[in-house]
């Protein structure tokens, strides 16, 4: 129970992410439509061939494929100063589904008895790939190649949880972890913390 309300959470912040990209966007309402599940679903579809298990399509979601519509509808009747608020603060529901959907994949991984690798694995593509695939359908480069910390986030979560430091069997300990992506994603945002990269435009 404990995480299905959390994948809700995740499903809801990652569609209505991918709406708010679209609209800003100016793709019309099929794009939207389109862009904000596959924001919500992309990731673990893709988790899922790359660690060979059985496809959950996204008309196969259930509960969770009707709130992502649901999402989407709502935020497509947003007055347009509403749209562009939205993207400018895309990166609190970034945050949201990051965080959601790393630990989401990490418990998938767990239940499947993968060893360490697999859990950070999946956590990572479960978590980065919504808002990679938004991203690249938007026509902007993906914040996870390049802007401040993003994946490692997502990869930390499934290391914290693979080890068994957090155990996502508690409730009050999963969501502490939940709370602690999101406030790491967030800081890291705001103070502009980067990865080392190199920079060909100084000498």
């Amino acid at each position: 129970m404990a995480w299905d309300m959390l994948n809700m959470i995740a499903v809801m912040a990652f569609s209505f992410s991918g709406a708010i990209v679209a609209m800003s966007e100016r793709y019309d309402i099929f794009g939207t439509y389109m862009l904000g599940l596959a924001t919500a679903f992309v990731g673990g579809i893709i988790r899922n061939i790359a660690l060979d298990v059985p496809v959950v399509h996204v008309w196969e979601q259930g509960i969770f494929f009707y709130v992502a519509i649901g999402t989407i509808t709502v935020a497509y009747f947003f007055p347009k100063s509403w749209v562009m608020f939205m993207d400018r603060w895309n990166i609190y529901t970034d945050a949201i589904g990051l965080s959601a959907f790393a630990i989401g994949g990490a418990m998938f991984a767990m239940d499947q008895g993968f060893p360490l690798g697999g859990i950070m694995f999946a956590a990572l593509l479960t978590g980065v790939g919504g808002g990679m695939t938004r991203d690249v359908l938007a026509q902007r480069r993906p914040m996870v190649l390049h802007q401040e910390i993003y994946a490692v986030w997502a990869m930390a979560a499934g290391f914290v949880a693979g080890m068994g430091w957090v155990d996502l069997g508690s409730v009050w300990q999963m969501y502490s972890l939940f709370v602690a992506v999101i406030a790491l994603r967030v800081t890291s945002h705001h103070m502009g913390w980067h990865l080392r990269f190199r920079d060909f435009y100084r000498i």
